[in-house]
């Protein structure tokens, strides 16, 4: 059964008040109570239905120490007042055995004075019922497989709800809660001729269900997608012109992110450390990562220390305008945080952006093809190969080959490689679409020359 605002409340300020009369010199507490909802269809047979309710307290306590403060985290779904009491002494008897840290603590002030309604759910959502997430799944899992008699089969259709309450609060006296939701839909069929079967997919996600594409869209999209694979082959090895479409751009974008976090600086692990102030992109390239904007699908009025979030410019024009910061790594560096930490209720904060984005340009995609002689788009990326120490990139792709401004033929079975220095700084032209499907968006974008190996 879900709890009030005012007991979840109550419940955090419990648990401070204990963790201070086991002996912490600080602490903050953690509670999320989450609802979701989650259903799978396959052809004509519902394959899963998921619904949980779920909650969890972490709570973090430091106690002082010579050499700084000793921190330690316990987590525990049991809100029952003596449980909660009981992991709070746990709390900082475990925090007394470890090491001492100098640049441990809560920030020491700035919390968020302000909450604003950041449209983060419809109450007409609160209720959705497993029926018509059910319904939502069959209409794109039914819209994919009518689109084309080459969809034989299909790994799913998926419909995900999920509302979540968060209340945070510090010994330091900041308490605030927000409530958020978000919505999914995702379809996944199998293409089939000859001895060629391909999948690809397609998916929406959202604050509002109102704001989810339609669901026989996504399905018809998703079997477009699947269709236009059929028939893949490698190509020779060259260097061309390769485009992120944008459902691959934003990988391009978090691993940017990834190499301005604090951690990856004061740890020396980024190719980017060195470079705060100076060109490492394109002039076109603009990359903002923004806490506040309404309906975000990362957005929220204050991040994992209660730190009010803001709109972070990391990339002005080509230039590398700040890290990415919580307290921690802040202090590691002597500078203050960004309001972008991030934490679970059984972790501690770490750096995390919220809702990222490349700013978009004019051009469609279709006229970013209309301009390639000869060249890649890249559709699909497998594996992990990046290397944030040094930039360098390799990754397996799949995508479609262009001669003339025209799709010839896909592409699969290819490796994309290059140093994600050198991409950022050969990005010649930004594509127009700019389309959400989770925390970090990119319109297309063209690097002027990639090395494709294939055959």
């Amino acid at each position: 059964m879900s709890a009030s605002q005012a007991e979840m409340e109550a419940v955090v300020q419990h648990a401070l008040e204990a963790a201070a009369r086991a002996g912490a010199s600080q602490a903050d507490v953690l509670l999320v109570e989450g609802d979701d909802r989650e259903v799978r269809v396959r052809g004509d047979e519902i394959e899963f239905v998921k619904q949980a309710q779920e909650r969890g307290l972490g709570i973090r306590a430091l106690v002082d120490g010579k050499e700084g403060r000793r921190t330690s985290i316990v987590s525990t779904s049991d809100l029952a007042p003596d449980a909660v009491a009981r992991m709070a002494e746990e709390a900082v008897a475990l925090a007394r055995a470890t090491a001492a840290d100098p640049s441990a603590g809560l920030p020491e002030g700035g919390f968020a004075t302000d909450l604003p309604d950041l449209e983060l759910f419809d109450p007409a959502d609160r209720n959705v019922s497993l029926d018509a997430r059910i319904e939502d799944a069959k209409r794109a899992e039914a819209a994919a497989r009518d689109f084309d008699p080459r969809i034989d089969n299909s790994e799913g259709s998926q419909a995900s709800s999920g509302h979540a309450r968060v209340v945070y609060g510090n010994s330091q006296g900041f308490l605030g809660s927000y409530e958020s939701a978000s919505h999914g839909l995702f379809s996944e069929p199998l293409a089939r001729e000859g001895d060629s079967m391909q999948r690809d997919y397609w998916m929406t996600s959202a604050r509002r269900l109102a704001d989810l594409e339609d669901a026989a869209a996504v399905g018809r999209k998703a079997a477009e997608r699947a269709i236009r694979r059929l028939g893949g082959k490698r190509v020779e090895t060259c260097e061309v012109p390769v485009i992120f479409d944008g459902m691959t751009a934003p990988s391009l974008i978090g691993q940017v992110a990834s190499c301005v976090s604090g951690y990856s600086v004061y740890r020396e692990s980024t190719f980017l450390g060195e470079k705060l102030g100076e060109s490492i992109a394109a002039s076109a390239v603009t990359i903002i990562d923004d806490g506040r904007l309404p309906t975000g699908l990362g957005s929220k009025p204050f991040d994992g220390e209660g730190q009010p979030t803001r709109r972070n410019v990391l990339v002005e024009n080509g230039v590398l305008e700040t890290w990415l910061l919580d307290t921690y790594s802040g202090r590691k560096l002597d500078l203050p945080s960004t309001g972008s930490a991030a934490r679970g209720t059984g972790s501690a904060p770490r750096v995390g952006t919220t809702n990222l984005w490349l700013e978009p340009g004019e051009k469609t995609l279709d006229e970013l093809i209309a301009e390639l002689d000869r060249g890649l788009v890249v559709t699909e990326l497998i594996g992990m190969g990046f290397n944030p120490t040094t930039g360098d990139y390799s990754r397996g792709a799949a995508g479609l080959w262009v001669e003339n401004g025209e799709v010839v033929h896909p592409v699969e079975e290819i490796t994309i490689a290059g140093n994600l220095g050198d991409m950022l700084q050969s990005i010649d032209r930004i594509g127009s679409e700019l389309v959400w499907r989770g925390r970090t968006a990119s319109p297309p974008i063209r690097i002027s020359a990639m090395t494709v190996a294939g055959e």
